[in-house]
């Protein structure tokens, strides 16, 4: 099968509502083995999973997933884990690679995952916030090591009117401790995007501790996500 043709939602061949409008189509390529023992590409496909997030300001395409580390190659198990179960924010004792594309203005709520995160842009500029109110500018090809710390992104790419994107890889982690109190974990209003999945069995909206009352104005930009023409706002996912 041609590449066009996974991409393309017209050949039925895959449900994609990934990329969002204004960004370059994201292809998976998984590598194995032969009866023979020559590397062969397994799939190239558009990723299994996809969810919208924050009432569709924006959307996650998870790349892969493991259960454990070190990973169990034998007999591609791990392909067959990654297809069949579509991970919660982390993977306890796994690992998630997770894209996220952010519509034009998307702003996160704050919050802290138990777990260690590099974070990486691949298209347009976002501002990362720390509960502290420290920030830094993140333009493409810059790269997070996000350490259980209270966060939040803001794509400010051509002043919130494009979409950006960010690459996370996420592995699981001991429990934290900080000033000899453990460290808790929150989702805020990002918990019930993640609600049912494994970690997530019930809705979460954890109320933050701490606030950073940063924010961009709100910009209503016409794009096309899953086949349908709207607005995006510079709303909280």
């Amino acid at each position: 099968m041609a590449v066009d043709e996974l991409v393309n939602p017209a050949s039925g061949s895959v449900r994609t509502s990934h990329p969002v409008q204004g960004l370059p189509r994201v292809v998976r390529h998984i590598t194995g083995h032969n009866a023979e023992g020559k590397s062969i590409f397994l799939s190239t496909d558009v990723g299994d999973h996809h969810r919208d997030l924050g009432d569709k300001s924006a959307i996650s395409n998870i790349v892969y997933s493991t259960n454990q580390v070190p990973v169990e190659l034998n007999g591609d198990v791990d392909v067959k884990y990654a297809r069949e179960n579509e991970p919660g924010i982390t993977v306890k004792g796994g690992s998630v690679c997770r894209m996220i594309d952010f519509g034009p203005g998307a702003v996160s709520p704050m919050h802290r995952v138990n777990s260690i995160d590099y974070a990486i842009v691949l298209e347009g500029v976002f501002k990362m916030i720390l509960d502290s109110g420290e920030e830094r500018i993140m333009q493409r090809g810059d790269i997070a090591i996000q350490r259980a710390t209270a966060h939040r992104w803001i794509n400010v790419t051509g002043n919130g009117l494009l979409a950006a994107r960010m690459l996370f890889v996420l592995l699981d982690v001991n429990d934290v401790h900080v000033a000899g109190d453990k460290v808790e974990g929150y989702l805020g209003e990002l918990g019930k995007d993640y609600a049912g999945l494994p970690g997530h069995e019930k809705a979460e909206n954890d109320k933050v501790e701490v606030q950073v009352s940063e924010k961009q104005p709100v910009v209503p930009v016409a794009v096309e996500l899953n086949g349908t023409s709207g607005d995006y706002y510079d709303s909280e996912f």
